[in-house]
C-alpha cells in the first residue's frame, strides 16, 4: 500500500497528534535525563539531535535504537513511508550527531551501514520491533540503518 492511499498516514490530525506527542516525549526525556522516556511503548529510544540542512539550527527527533558496544545504530523507517525521514536527510547533509541514551549525551558521527552490518542490523532490529519488517515492504525505497560512532 503506497503512502498515497493510506488513510491513517495522511491523515492531517494523526500528523498533529503525532508531533504533539514527539514534543512531549522529547520534553520528558530531557527533564528527566532519560528516567521517562527511554522506552517508547516497550521498545529503547534514545535522542538523536542532528543540525537542520536548510536551518542550520538543531533539530531533535526520539527514535528506537540498538546498542553495538559503542555504536547506536538508527533505523531511519519513517513508519514505512516512501521517503525518507527529515533527521536522515539532516545528517546526510552533516554527520556530525549528537545522541542521549538515558543520561547519558554523546557526540558522535553518523554514516549508513554497510552491507554486511545491515543484515546484522536488520535482522536485530526486526527481532526488537517486528513492524519493521512490514514497513520494509510496504516502502519503495531501501529504509536506511544509520551507524552513529563516538567522535
Amino acid at each position: 500500500m503506497t503512502d498515497q492511499s493510506h488513510p491513517i498516514r495522511n491523515s492531517s490530525v494523526l500528523a498533529k497528534a503525532m508531533k504533539y506527542f514527539a514534543r512531549a516525549h522529547i520534553a520528558v526525556y530531557r527533564r528527566t535525563n532519560g528516567k521517562l522516556g527511554a522506552k517508547l511503548l516497550w521498545f529503547p529510544a534514545a535522542l538523536l539531535t542532528t543540525t537542520g540542512r536548510k536551518s542550520g539550527q538543531p533539530r531533535t527527533t526520539a527514535t528506537l535504537y540498538l546498542q553495538d558496544g559503542d555504536r547506536i545504530v538508527l533505523p531511519a523507517s519513517y513508519g514505512g513511508r516512501n521517503s525518507n525521514p527529515a533527521w536522515y536527510l539532516n545528517l546526510k547533509a552533516n554527520p556530525k550527531v549528537e545522541v542521549q541514551v538515558r543520561g547519558t549525551i554523546r557526540n558522535m558521527t553518523a554514516r549508513d551501514a554497510t552491507d554486511d552490518e545491515r543484515r546484522v542490523y536488520w535482522r536485530q532490529l526486526t527481532r526488537i520491533y517486528p513492524p519493521y519488517k512490514g514497513y520494509q515492504d510496504a516502502a519503495d525505497r531501501r529504509i536506511p540503518l544509520v551507524v552513529c560512532e563516538p567522535v
